[in-house]
């Protein structure tokens, strides 16, 4: 199940989905995490310290790599460098498993040890003084995007990706690329208006959200989320001694996590895992042909200098019994 975490900065999105990442651990499923947030906050939120973070592998620095992987022997890419955030994959393309080995992971991935298990952390990489002036933030995301469109996971397989903060991924079609978004939201006028952007943006894709009420201290702030985003409303989370602890860097053992919130989590996954029984393939497929025609046009073409409209696979579907390539 791909799962994303969305909200305005400091809903405590990154907060929720390294608590949900913690859950699955310690449930013993397959987690891959991806930070695509630019602040990258995703991996000190799972217990690496300050140099420990630094060190993990920027996947926008190693697009060369994972172009060429992906690539495999699809006869429409004329090379890696023709390959942009949105290409798809067709015949003879290489796919991702959340479960497997291979070089993409090898380069860009990183086990995190946590009480529960582990799970594999891949991060954007951050926005640099080099980028100033020069690169937006999607420059970075691009990686994480073209990894997902190549992604094929199956039940009881997480991918989980704290997104950047406010409405910025409707930028690109990296939206439209999830089972299931949880919005984060505070119980506050601008806690609540990344809700109404995400839905009014996402209404035309089948994106399925639901918000996740963060920093509840009462009646009146549930009352006022339910006012405000109605059956939208998944759980609420209140105030957590667990979470002050992680974020001093001490975290206790995470069976100690407070039952109320530990029971929200367990709806989360509840309500992920039975987002399965509705999976499209073929929607899934067509709107990553959608976004990318799109790029194409509006400055891919411009940019290869390739009509990337012939790396579409017209034949193709991505789904769960895709074989690998020989």
């Amino acid at each position: 199940m791909k799962i994303a975490f969305v909200g305005k900065g400091g809903s405590g999105k990154t907060t929720l989905s390294s608590l949900f990442i913690r859950h699955l651990a310690a449930m013993g499923a397959p987690v891959i995490a991806v930070d695509a947030d630019i602040n990258q906050h995703l991996g000190p939120a799972l217990g690496l310290d300050d140099e420990q973070a630094a060190d993990l592998p920027a996947m926008g620095a190693r697009l060369p790599l994972i172009k060429d992987y992906l690539r495999g022997s699809n006869p429409r890419i004329a090379s890696a460098d023709t390959m942009i955030k949105t290409t798809p994959p067709g015949e003879g393309s290489r796919l991702l498993r959340v479960r497997e080995n291979n070089p993409v992971y090898d380069a860009c991935a990183r086990p995190v040890e946590l009480d529960g298990g582990a799970v594999r952390l891949m991060v954007t990489g951050p926005f640099t003084e080099a980028d100033l002036g020069v690169s937006c933030y999607h420059s970075k995301t691009g990686a994480v995007e073209l990894c997902l469109n190549h992604l094929v996971d199956g039940r009881d397989e997480y991918v989980v990706v704290d997104m950047t903060a406010g409405s910025d991924s409707f930028a690109s079609g990296m939206f439209t690329r999830f089972d299931m978004t949880f919005l984060v939201a505070e119980p506050t006028r601008k806690g609540v208006s990344v809700y109404r952007q995400y839905k009014e943006y996402a209404r035309d894709f089948g994106v399925t959200l639901k918000v996740v009420g963060n920093k509840v201290q009462g009646q009146d702030d549930l009352d006022f989320l339910r006012a405000e985003v109605g059956d939208d409303l998944l759980v609420t989370v209140g105030h957590s001694d667990w979470v002050r602890a992680m974020e001093k860097g001490r975290p206790p053992r995470f069976d100690l996590l407070e039952e109320p919130n530990a029971a929200a989590l367990r709806t989360l996954r509840s309500t992920a895992d039975a987002a399965y029984a509705g999976r499209d393939w073929e929607r899934y497929t067509r709107q990553m042909v959608h976004f990318h025609l799109k790029n194409a046009q509006s400055w891919g073409n411009a940019k290869t200098g390739a009509d990337l409209a012939a790396q579409v696979d017209p034949g193709f579907v991505l789904r769960e019994s895709v074989a690998a390539p020989a």
